[in-house]
């Protein structure tokens, strides 16, 4: 075909913008751009990785802190059960000397007395020591 000859018409017109030479252009920033971009990348991955990590510790703790708090509840409900029963709440009534009442007595909203009203009996005397 042809040799090294000039080039004519389109070809002459797209030699323009073709560098027609060896490329001088310096890879330098290129290459440090690129380097510079994966270190960031790097070191953002290891900064969220070490705040995804203190986060995991948190729940962590928080987790075990709402295991004992979820006991210490279950071990007072339990002392509320306890205290709350008939027997127990009789006898607290009896240490602080209270008495079983009579039949009750009721008013009606006119001020009229249903029932026949009396003083609680005494309390038998304790034997306990110390009283």
């Amino acid at each position: 075909m042809t040799g090294a000859g000039p080039l004519k018409g389109r070809a002459a017109r797209l030699a323009r913008f073709m560098p027609s030479g060896p490329t001088t252009a310096a890879r330098t920033p290129f290459v440090l751009l690129v380097v510079l971009l994966l270190g960031g990348g790097l070191i953002t991955l290891l900064l969220l990785n070490s705040s995804l990590n203190e986060g995991s510790f948190k729940l962590s703790e928080l987790k075990k802190r709402t295991t004992e708090l979820t006991d210490q509840e279950q071990e007072l409900q339990r002392d509320v059960d306890d205290r709350s029963a008939p027997d127990a709440l009789e006898r607290r009534a009896r240490e602080l000397g209270m008495v079983p009442g009579g039949s009750p007595v009721f008013l009606d909203p006119d001020g009229t007395v249903r029932g026949v009203p009396a003083p609680a009996a005494s309390p038998p005397a304790s034997t306990t020591p110390g009283r």
